[in-house]
Order: C-alpha cells, then structure tokens, then sequence
C-alpha cells in the first residue's frame, strides 16, 4: 500500500509540474508577459505548495519516517489552499473567459489535482493528528496574498480575479474576501477533524 500511495503523490507532483510549466510556456510568449502576475494567482501558488507538499512527504517516507506534526501542517494547509482552489474556480469562476489556457493544464491545476489531494487527505493515515489552533496558521498564508492583491489593484491595476476587481466597488470585493476567507476556515476546521480519521492505513 504504501509503494502506491507513493507512486500516487509521484504522479501528483508530476502532474503540478507539468501543468504549470505547460501554462507557462503559452503564458511566457505572449505580449506584456509579466512573471509577478503569472505566479501571482492563487491557482498557481496553491498548486505549487501541494506539490512541494507532497514532496517533501515523499522525502519523508524514502527515509522511512513516519511525517512529523510541521510536514503534517504543510501537507494540511497546501491540501485547504488546494481545496480553495478548486471551490472557487468551480463556483465563482465557472464559465469565466480566460485567453490563452491550456485546456489540459487548466482542468489539472482547477479539477484534478485539487480532488486527488483531498481524497489523499482523507484516506491515507500517514500523517500526524492536527490542532484546531493549526487553522490560525492555515488563514496566514491567503490573507497576505488578498493584501497583496488588494494593494496591487489600487495601483497597477492588476487583479489575478474578476471578483477581486476594485472597480466593482471596495463593499463587493470585502464580502468576497469575507467569504473566502470563511470557506478557508471552514476547509480547515474540515482538515483538521479529517487528520484523526485512519481509513486507510499506510
């Protein structure tokens, strides 16, 4: 079993890997192309930390040790910001017009990826039992990226989201912000009753 719990984050990390170095590669070509704004989505970001995530998991299980509590509360937060992920892109996002997405890369980065690392949270036992006061840690992480976010578009006028944009009034994008921020929160209190579950063992 766990020859192929391993062998399914492997693929994870692949897949993250490949998908964003696939958006990447049309991302880069086009006109204006800006690196700060490409990574700056939370789709990428969030895809990036579950694979580091898994990685490191992965590390841990060459070495035959069992993942301590910090490789637990990683591999926990990257699994709600991953989930976040996958919620709001296919919620607030559906149907969304966006220019030059690779099919394939988006439907891994927004579908695939986000549903593997929940179930692989769920099911697989390797990791350690988590506290709620975890979550407080969980929240730091995507409130500096909305501050961020709301700071740049205030002044360079980027914003990586419709629902995020200024222009549409400061109220509107505070009650998204407060929502987002509630469905992480919940997502974590989710993650964190999840880590005493041992449905499957590994």
């Amino acid at each position: 079993m766990r020859i192929l719990v391993n062998s399914l984050r492997l693929l994870a990390v692949i897949g993250v890997v490949a998908a964003v170095l696939g958006q990447w590669l049309v991302s880069s070509r086009l006109a204006g192309y800006n690196p700060f704004n490409f990574f700056g989505y939370f789709t990428i970001q969030s895809n990036i930390l579950i694979g580091i995530a898994f990685a490191v998991t992965l590390v841990a299980a060459a070495r035959r040790k069992r993942a301590d509590l910090g490789v637990s509360v990683l591999r926990g937060a990257a699994t709600v910001y991953i989930a976040t992920t996958g919620i709001v892109y296919n919620t607030l996002l559906v149907g969304a017009a966006v220019e030059n997405t690779v099919p394939w890369s988006n439907d891994l980065l927004h579908k695939w990826i986000p549903l593997y690392a929940v179930l692989d949270w769920l099911l697989f036992s390797d990791r350690a039992r988590l506290l709620f006061r975890h979550i407080w840690w969980f929240l730091l992480y995507p409130a500096v990226w909305t501050v961020v976010v709301l700071v740049r578009g205030a002044t360079d006028g980027w914003v990586p989201y419709p629902f995020l944009n200024p222009s549409q009034g400061y109220g509107v994008v505070t009650l998204y912000c407060i929502g987002v921020g509630v469905t992480i929160a919940l997502l974590g209190v989710l993650v964190v009753g999840m880590s005493r579950l041992r449905l499957v063992k590994v």
